[in-house]
């Protein structure tokens, strides 16, 4: 039996961080870091049959064109990645009654629509990006046992090429779900490796009051490629998605709206457009 304190329920049965019980939730996911982007989704169902907010992590399910989806707001980063997977993984893979898990494992269709900035020239603002590998440089998931479903030669020609510092913990790379990746793509995507940064600004190789540790970083992961796969876009919460989903069991996909070109300093004129146009895209995908 898993003890209280190590899976936490409310006192109605809820788990601990997302409020949510086994039945507020549909097979398909679509995870969105900013909370007020959940309604921006959900206001194209025809119906919604349940919410829920407790702090950042907001919850809608509801219909679209015959099909039931959850969307949900992770907040930003891996630590909020690793609340959000293991809690919806308790809600469908442990009896929160007798607290064991179940004999028979159920899988969920997870797919993130973000936003992020390019690092490469040729993928400019307002197109889109599927994750075919998430590199993990936030040393969250190096926690769990994650040598089994990672790619430990595209890791290790990682950190040769940026002379990587050990001592921020080593890099990580998992890759997609293959079976979502088929549903998904289309000509409009640009693939690649997403790199997912533990923060905003030193971690992404930003610099305003700070000295950070390698200012070539950035530069570096332009030009790093593995078996004709290159780094195309920076973020924070892919490669955990792609870590934690493996592990657990779930099918994880991760598509971007690029708002920001780092390569040539530029910055989309309309942000919120791209959004729109890539959650239209992934809704159609997936009721289909």
């Amino acid at each position: 039996m898993i003890q209280s304190s190590e899976l936490i329920l409310n006192p109605d049965g809820s788990v601990y961080h997302l409020n949510l019980k086994p039945e507020h939730i549909a097979h398909d996911i679509i995870f969105v870091g900013d909370q007020n982007r959940v309604e921006k989704i959900t206001k194209n169902f025809d119906s919604i049959e349940f919410s829920q907010q407790k702090r950042e992590f907001k919850t809608q399910t509801g219909i679209y064109k015959g099909k039931r989806i959850t969307v949900m707001s992770t907040g930003i980063g891996p630590d909020n990645i690793d609340i959000v997977m293991n809690e919806l993984d308790a809600l469908v893979n442990i009896d929160l009654e007798t607290r064991q898990p179940k004999e028979t494992l159920t899988s969920l269709n997870i797919i993130r629509i973000g936003t992020s900035g390019s690092l490469q020239k040729d993928i400019p603002c307002d197109s889109f990006v599927m994750s075919k590998f998430g590199l993990g440089l936030d040393n969250m998931l190096r926690s769990y046992l994650i040598d089994k479903v990672s790619n430990i030669a595209m890791e290790d020609a990682f950190v040769k090429h940026t002379n990587w510092d050990l001592r921020k913990g080593k890099p990580y790379v998992i890759s997609c779900s293959e079976k979502l990746e088929k549903i998904i793509e289309s000509d409009k995507m640009h693939k690649g490796i997403t790199a997912t940064a533990g923060g905003f600004y030193g971690p992404q190789g930003r610099v305003l009051r700070l000295n950070i540790q390698d200012e070539a970083l950035n530069s570096k992961m332009d030009n790093f490629e593995f078996e004709e796969n290159r780094i195309t876009n920076l973020e924070m919460e892919t490669g955990a998605i792609y870590g934690l989903g493996k592990l657990l069991g779930h099918e994880c996909l991760s598509l971007n709206a690029i708002i920001a070109n780092r390569a040539s300093g530029t910055f989309s004129e309309d942000p919120y457009k791209a959004v729109d146009e890539l959650i239209e895209y992934t809704l159609d995908k997936i009721s289909k």
